[in-house]
């Protein structure tokens, strides 16, 4: 995920304005895109790209287009630790979103509380794009989750994990990976930096399975599936979906949310880990309930 120097006063193009359902499947009541944005229209000086707006009504249209019932919004870097344009979208649709808040380390308890209430889980923390939180106070982040009954996320790739993998492992609370590691697919699954990814996996980590069109150099995507097949083998009960709308920072074709969909029963065949992924294992880590 390298946005570049020159990306800054470039806008993102908007994503694809006719989302529609996946077509080689069926997604069961109760699924959860698990990552997505809203952007407002104020922006801090040092982020590393500029989207466009986009909207809560536009999001909750996608989801209805595409049959997902539930939603996370993750703060945008571009937005730095202001996460109203979230919590004001959260607000309007409470029964069907969550929240994943960026927040200063010296972050006093009123927000905190205020941040809870709102309908916030977790943190997330930032190696790759300006406007983002980095990993050098990992255990005051960690401490704040511990006392808020949170958990961490980071938008990261597989070089930062390994280079934080002890630091990791001494995590007593949740932690998510974003976008599958972000990994250079080119460098094979049998690579030093995806084997110790797995590693973490298999140790207790999350990872969304998102990005897809970050990560792929084929039209189809279709060079992701090892990756996630192997991320699911090694921990079926912890992997996500999100679908990364509306795909910022991003200068490719933009892709439909209903293709990445139907990416899914090629990185999890067997149709109880697929009802999973969507619907159980995300339920547990935002807090969805479902009957």
């Amino acid at each position: 995920m390298d946005f570049g120097t020159d990306k800054v006063d470039q806008v993102c193009p908007a994503p694809d304005q006719a989302p529609h359902p996946p077509r080689r499947f069926t997604l069961p009541t109760g699924t959860v895109d698990t990552h997505a944005h809203v952007v407002g229209h104020s922006f801090v000086p040092e982020r590393s790209y500029t989207p466009p707006p986009a909207s809560t009504e536009q999001y909750l249209s996608m989801l209805d287009a595409v049959g997902t019932t539930y939603g996370v919004l993750v703060q945008i870097s571009v937005h730095g630790t202001d996460n109203t344009a979230m919590l004001e979208a959260v607000a309007g649709a409470r029964a069907r979103l969550r929240a994943i808040a960026v927040v200063a380390p010296d972050v006093d308890d009123r927000t905190l509380a205020r941040l809870q209430d709102s309908g916030v889980v977790g943190l997330r923390l930032n190696t790759l794009s300006g406007g983002g939180i980095g990993l050098d106070q990992l255990a005051r982040y960690n401490a704040i989750c511990v006392e808020m009954g949170w958990h961490l996320q980071f938008l990261t790739n597989t070089r930062h994990l390994a280079a934080a993998a002890s630091d990791l492992r001494t995590l007593t609370v949740p932690y998510v990976v974003d976008h599958m590691g972000d990994f250079d697919v080119t460098a094979g699954v049998d690579a030093s930096e995806w084997t110790q990814f797995l590693k973490l996996m298999a140790d207790g980590a999350w990872t969304k399975l998102s990005g897809a069109f970050r990560m792929a150099r084929t039209a189809d995507y279709s060079d992701t599936i090892p990756f996630a097949q192997s991320l699911i083998e090694a921990a079926p009960e912890r992997c996500v979906w999100g679908s990364d709308w509306p795909h910022v920072g991003f200068w490719g074709q933009m892709p439909n949310v209903g293709d990445l969909l139907d990416l899914l029963p090629d990185w999890a065949p067997d149709p109880a880990t697929r009802e999973a992924i969507l619907t159980t294992n995300a339920h547990q880590l935002y807090g969805f309930t479902h009957s």
